[in-house]
């Protein structure tokens, strides 16, 4: 009897083996962009080139091109016609997308090394994966001593992200005319710069670690605001160490470094220094909450950095799960803004 396969069957078996073999492809995507293979193809984009034309672009041998362009082949990144390479829509997306490049950069230079100890990250809830870096309890300890290669590319996805929500951002924290806003996580101080541009009388304090504030208080100075910009150095576990009192609170891509008991401890720790007029508004990207698939896709990838390098017990939260947190430390969500930029949501909070 001839056994028969279903096309269903076949096409999740050929899934299954690409998911295999996914590192390989893309550490052949980070060669093919290395070696100038990708912008050669861009550069050649309407006639395409051969493989000898390539060889006399790119500085690799004459097997390194050929193993890196089959595999390329096969992933959808070139395509070979007439004789020549082009590059594909996905290659283009690969070397010219804001969005994709940063992306691709933080999972090579950040997250690729230490991601081998994530079965150990998930058995201890540490990141274990943060070793191969220098030996910090978390990531955000160790932020201002990493490589320089290493950091631009945590700032540059951070930042990504956040600034591109800034602009609609601004427009809801400052809806009922805040006079202080407290910037918990401030990071390297760019919110509140746009604040600081936005309202020429507001004064803003950021609330970080010390080795954060170094970094915010040196750009701030640069930016020419440090007469209004307050620094705070304080652990937000720390409850001995209280909470400025300010018109609005604002806690950007913060809460989810944290683990479920930390957010609902650092909310109750913020709420000790809220009055009914104080806001709170809190800017996140909830992986269930997005437009597009491979954007929830993104995000819930994004929760396996904080296993395994960032402090192995947070993640990117769902939004009723995040809401239900909220609400666990005596505060309500007032307001949903959705979505804000590329892919937050602003949740607007008050004392319940």
């Amino acid at each position: 009897m001839i056994k028969t396969t279903t096309k269903e069957t076949l096409d999740a078996k050929s899934e299954a083996q690409r998911l295999s073999f996914a590192p390989v492809v893309f550490q052949t995507i980070h060669c093919l962009i290395k070696f100038n293979v990708l912008e050669v193809l861009h550069a050649n984009r309407k006639q395409g080139i051969g493989k000898d034309g390539l060889l006399q672009e790119v500085n690799i041998s004459d097997y390194g091109l050929g193993v890196l362009l089959e595999m390329g082949l096969l992933a959808d990144i070139v395509k070979f016609e007439d004789d020549k390479y082009h590059l594909t829509k996905v290659g283009y997306f690969l070397l010219k997308d804001p969005m994709t490049k940063a992306n691709f950069d933080f999972v090579r230079d950040v997250c690729y090394q230490g991601l081998f100890y994530l079965d150990d990250s998930i058995e201890k809830g540490k990141p274990e994966g943060l070793k191969v870096f220098g030996e910090w309890p978390t990531i955000y300890e160790g932020l201002s001593q990493l490589p320089p290669k290493i950091q631009d590319s945590w700032f540059k996805f951070d930042h990504f992200y956040s600034d591109d929500s800034f602009r609609d951002a601004l427009k809801i924290v400052f809806e009922n005319g805040p006079k202080h806003i407290l910037d918990v996580g401030g990071n390297t101080g760019k919110f509140t710069r746009k604040c600081c541009e936005y309202d020429s009388n507001v004064q803003v304090s950021i609330l970080d670690l010390p080795g954060q504030l170094k970094m915010a208080a040196e750009n701030i100075e640069e930016w020419g605001y440090t007469k209004r910009v307050n620094f705070v150095p304080t652990n937000v576990l720390s409850p001995e160490l209280p909470f400025p009192n300010g018109d609005a609170i604002w806690m950007s891509q913060f809460l989810d470094c944290f683990s479920k008991e930390q957010v609902v401890s650092i909310l109750s720790h913020a709420k000790k220094s809220m009055t009914k007029a104080t806001d709170l508004y809190i800017m996140e990207t909830f992986w269930d909450n997005q437009e597009f698939d491979a954007a929830g896709f993104s995000v819930a990838a994004t929760s396996l950095y904080f296993t395994a390098m960032a402090n192995g017990n947070s993640k990117m939260y769902g939004l009723e799960e995040f809401e239900q947190l909220v609400e666990d430390a005596g505060l309500e969500v007032v307001k949903r803004h959705a979505i804000v930029g590329i892919s937050h949501t602003i949740l607007h909070c008050k004392l319940a």
